[in-house]
This record gives structure tokens, C-alpha cells and sequence, in this order.
């Protein structure tokens, strides 16, 4: 069998005497689109704070493509291949719509003080390289026409878009989106279910996302897993989890 692309084991954590996840055990594949759902304080943003080293877990270990993360910042973490996006959208408000997606091509392109200093042709070489990706990212979320734009400036939903495309500009295996479509309307929620299967087809990378609109996720996701109160309570294809009881239970509280 093949490996998974990420895995946790009896992962926890806890805050005091409260346990905010609690032996929870998942597996994503490679290229999969994994939903993960739960009511409100029920664990899912703490697993995405400890996937992506804002937390280190009290118990348990991740392993990403094999290998356990330990004790690894954010920023190791990104450079091994996992982004994210935040409940609360996270821009560079006053900088460019282009020079926040550039933020995240940093990440391979390298240049030294000195050359950004002096302009060598190293630095130029390199930023006009991360002009054309960038502009090409905001393509893909049909957002080129505001490249010189404040991001502040946007509309909410094309604010969320980019975020996305700034994830995506470090080149991720995988990318976690929190509530990608909160607080958007349902216009803009259709052409993000449509965004995240293109993005995932033309990416070649995993998702995994945490929303409470169910139409999105059982629209785009493969596999689901239900949290409540930091722990598993159901897990399988999205027909499936619709039909879980203990699933109805948890969200209308019977």
C-alpha cells in the first residue's frame, strides 16, 4: 500500500485541564480533497494550528509523506510542502494584490541582501521571474486586473481568492483551507466549489478543508471526518457521513 501523503496518530493536545483534541487519527491520501467538519469549539481549527506547527501537540505525532514533523515552525513546515489559509482572512492589506502572492513565491526564489541592495542581476532575474508567476496565479482566480491594486481594496470574496493564490504560490503538497467560504454569498460559494476542484486537478495537490457549508463540502470532498469535542466520531464518504446519526446529533444538538 501506498504511504500517505499525511497522517496523525493519537495526536492531543491540551490547554490546562481541557483537552482541545484528544487521541484524534486520521490519513490523507495523495490528491485527495479530505473534508473535516464539526460543530463550532468542536477541535478543527487546533488540528490545523497543530498541523502547521502553531501548536506543538501534548501527545501524538504527524507524519507528512512519511516522516514525523517535530517540533517544527511554520516556516519548516511550509518549505516541506504545506500551506494554509486562515478563518480569518490574513493579508498584507496595504501592499499590492501581486505583492502578496509574491510573498509566498519567496519561498523559491532566494537572493541575498546585497542583491537586493544593488539590484545585481541575480535579484532582477529573480523578481522578474516572480512578476510572470504571480501574474500568472492571479489568472488562475481571475484577479490580474487588480495586480496593482491595494489588497484592502477588494471585495471580500476576491479577497479570500487571494489568499488562496498566495497558499498556493509556495508550491504546496498540500494546502488546508479554513473556511474558505465564509461569509461568503451563494454565488460566490458555487465558483469557489468549482475554484478548489480546479485548483486541485491543475496543481496536482491535496486538499484538505474545514467548513460548515455542507453543500461545498459534500460537493467537492472524496473522504470526511467528523470532529466533536476534539475527538473522531465519524469518518467516510460524504453519503455516508449525510447519513451518520451521530453526525445529525452533533450539529442540531439532540
Amino acid at each position: 500500500m501506498s504511504t500517505p501523503l499525511l497522517k496523525a496518530e493519537g495526536l492531543g493536545i491540551q490547554f490546562g485541564g481541557l483537552k482541545a483534541v484528544d487521541e484524534f487519527n486520521f490519513e490523507i491520501d495523495k490528491n485527495q480533497l479530505f473534508g473535516l467538519i464539526g460543530p463550532n469549539g468542536a477541535g478543527k481549527t487546533t488540528v490545523f494550528n497543530l498541523l502547521t506547527g502553531v501548536y506543538q501537540p501534548t501527545s501524538g505525532r504527524i507524519l507528512f509523506e512519511g516522516h514525523p514533523i517535530k517540533k517544527a515552525n511554520t516556516i519548516k513546515i511550509t518549505k516541506a510542502g504545506i500551506a494554509r489559509t486562515f478563518q480569518n482572512i490574513r493579508l498584507f492589506k496595504e501592499m499590492s494584490v501581486i505583492d502578496n502572492v509574491k510573498v509566498g513565491l519567496h519561498y523559491s526564489h532566494l537572493y541575498t541582501v546585497f542583491d537586493a541592495l544593488f539590484h545585481t542581476p541575480k535579484y532582477k532575474k529573480a523578481e522578474a521571474a516572480m512578476q510572470e508567476e504571480a501574474l500568472s496565479l492571479l489568472r488562475v482566480f481571475h484577479l490580474e486586473e487588480f495586480a496593482e491594486s491595494k489588497a484592502k481594496n477588494l471585495p471580500y470574496g476576491k479577497q479570500r481568492k487571494l489568499e488562496i493564490a498566495r497558499a498556493l504560490a509556495t508550491a504546496p503538497k498540500l494546502l488546508l483551507l479554513d473556511e474558505p467560504a465564509a461569509g461568503m454569498n451563494p454565488q460566490e460559494t458555487a465558483e469557489l466549489t468549482q475554484l478548489i476542484r480546479r485548483i486541485q486537478k491543475e496543481f496536482n495537490i491535496t486538499i484538505m478543508l474545514i467548513e460548515h457549508d455542507m453543500s461545498l463540502v459534500m460537493n467537492v470532498c472524496q473522504r470526511i471526518q467528523v470532529i466533536d469535542y476534539g475527538q473522531t466520531i465519524a469518518s467516510g464518504l460524504p453519503q455516508e457521513i449525510a447519513a451518520n446519526p451521530r453526525v445529525i446529533t452533533a450539529y442540531l444538538g439532540e
